[in-house]
């Protein structure tokens, strides 16, 4: 099992990453100290038109392949490594270095251009492995406890709108910085507790649209499936989450004819993007933050709402560390997604 945390402000007001670790340290009987993170969006808006990537290295060699390969694809416009703190808890497996880039003039659509461009650093460049790659977000994420991952890349002093935190568990894969939540691609980041079953179909689903899989853990092709299904495809959350986590066929049978017709489509259409297995989710982009269960709730997932936030955890005593009287508070029902929204008022500003 795992802990799964999540805050986002309806005004796209931006709050320290502390309000995000006290929710996450409150879980620790969830997770076993191999791997912690923390996704924060709204965190660089002196460079919030950049793609901000994050990347792991690991060593002088591959930051210098790194850079190279960069250069010749990208327009640097700020590089430094991520300031850590020296912290005995967590051995330095990587450096971790931020690239903010602009994508050139001459490419047409610059999210798919990122996306071929980060998948080549993972698969080509030895000891080079990118955490994060939207605009004005970062992930920050280790194989330690999630409380001592704050401490070493000093969570408190970023300020971001919308948070993510998880503290991993991992049952069938090893504890790695690569291997720990949360995931990420352009603006989309996951957060993960459970297992997902129909892995070898979702990847193969996926690699017919030249994602490729190689962190070794199924949480990276749910990241990838809401990029394909919501950005590539077009679909609605709402839809996106329901090719997920569709409905049983008797249930299909017994709706409304027009009702019946849709989701009929959805899961002939989107049958290798079915999720198995037991889940709970937490799902971010920008102005977003999706909670969703698997399709009979087999992983506990909590959401409430103050006035100003919505808050998703796995634990509801989570939630209640930072908010002790949420104005509402309910577990969602099994694959129906939670969808929380920065208001459109605010969204440019975030």
């Amino acid at each position: 099992m795992c802990g799964l945390a999540g805050i986002l402000n309806k005004n796209g007001e931006r709050i320290s990453g502390e309000k995000i670790t006290l929710m996450v340290d409150n879980m620790k009987v969830r997770y076993d100290g191999r791997g912690g993170g923390f996704a924060a969006y709204g965190i660089y808006p002196k460079y919030k038109n950049q793609y901000a990537l994050h990347i792991f290295i690991d060593d002088i060699e591959a930051r210098e392949r790194t850079e190279e390969f960069l250069k010749g694809v990208m327009d640097i416009v700020k590089d430094e490594e991520v300031p850590t703190a020296n912290i005995s808890e967590i051995p330095k497996a990587h450096e971790t270095w931020r690239y903010f880039v602009d994508v050139p003039n001459s490419v047409t659509n610059k999210d798919d251009y990122v996306v071929k461009i980060v998948m080549r650093i993972t698969d080509e460049i030895d000891g080079s492995y990118v955490a994060s790659s939207g605009k004005n977000l970062g992930v920050f994420k280790a194989a330690g406890m999630p409380c001592d991952v704050a401490r070493l890349f000093e969570i408190d002093r970023y300020k971001g709108y919308c948070w993510t935190a998880h503290g991993r568990f991992p049952t069938n894969t090893r504890g790695w910085w690569g291997g720990a939540h949360p995931f990420n691609l352009l603006d989309w980041c996951v957060v993960h507790n459970g297992e997902i079953s129909s892995y070898g179909t979702n990847k193969r689903y996926l690699e017919t649209y030249g994602y490729k899989c190689k962190f070794r853990t199924d949480t990276e092709v749910i990241t990838y499936l809401f990029d394909l299904l919501v950005r590539k495809h077009g679909l609605s959350l709402k839809t996106a989450s329901t090719a997920l986590t569709p409905p049983f066929w008797k249930h299909i049978d017994s709706m409304p004819e027009e009702d019946r017709t849709i989701y009929t489509k959805i899961r002939m259409v989107y049958a290798s993007a079915m999720l198995n297995g037991p889940f709970g989710i937490i799902v971010t982009n920008k102005g977003n933050m999706i909670g969703l269960n698997d399709r009979i709730k087999l992983r506990p997932l909590i959401a409430a709402q103050s006035e100003e936030s919505t808050f998703i955890a796995s634990e509801e005593s989570a939630i209640r560390t930072i908010c002790n009287n949420p104005e509402e508070i309910w577990a969602p029902k099994a694959g129906t997604p939670v969808i929380a929204k920065v208001e459109d008022a605010n969204l440019e500003e975030v």
